[in-house]
């Protein structure tokens, strides 16, 4: 360890915490991997880089720890980020390819979703098998019936609903990367036409 990676982490366990911390028995997300990646989020947006992006943030995961950070906290901010980075990213393409070009590629993959929930109810999504778990059909069509909703009929849904849309799991249910997929996709049009 580089004695300025030392030293980071000795300012970060002297300073105040950026997040309340889980107490108890419950875990929360580790310190230091949360605040070096805010730290390198910040530094990419101020700096105007584009090393990092909206879905960048998306995917973004932490350690669970004891007296780490309430989880519900940091994916609350990591959405602002998540938000602010697609914003800008909307900004530059609006004004390098212009507002139309902007539109016309959120309705294309608004289309693509909408053309993949056309798919009948309970057969949305490929399923695991009877001896492995996966999403459960019944809470994901839920989803998928009001993100129909929100695409064809204009009905309220937020980019932060389907961030912290959580699914129980049965045997035999959807597969987990094909239903997080559709929804990050989802995510994507919401925060292009916000």
């Amino acid at each position: 360890m580089a004695s300025d990676d030392v030293q980071n982490l000795i300012e970060t366990e002297d300073a105040p915490p950026a997040f309340p911390l889980a107490g108890g028995r419950a875990h929360g997300y580790h310190r230091a991997a949360v605040d070096t990646f805010l730290a390198a989020a910040r530094a990419a947006f101020e700096g105007d880089a584009d090393d990092l992006t909206a879905a960048d943030v998306r995917v973004a995961s932490f350690p669970l720890v004891k007296n780490g950070y309430v989880v519900a906290e940091v994916d609350a901010a990591l959405g602002r980020v998540e938000d602010a980075l697609a914003a800008r990213a909307r900004d530059r393409a609006v004004r390098s390819r212009g507002a139309g070009a902007w539109v016309e590629k959120a309705r294309d993959d608004a289309q693509v979703v909408l053309d993949h929930l056309a798919r009948p109810p309970k057969h949305r999504f490929a399923r695991t098998g009877v001896l492995t778990f996966g999403y459960r059909v019944d809470e994901v069509d839920h989803v998928a019936g009001r993100i129909v909703k929100y695409l064809r009929d204009g009905e309220p849904l937020t980019a932060e609903q389907l961030r912290s849309a959580a699914f129980r799991m049965q045997r035999g249910g959807y597969r987990e990367e094909q239903v997080d997929a559709l929804l990050d996709a989802t995510v994507d049009v919401i925060l292009a036409v916000r």
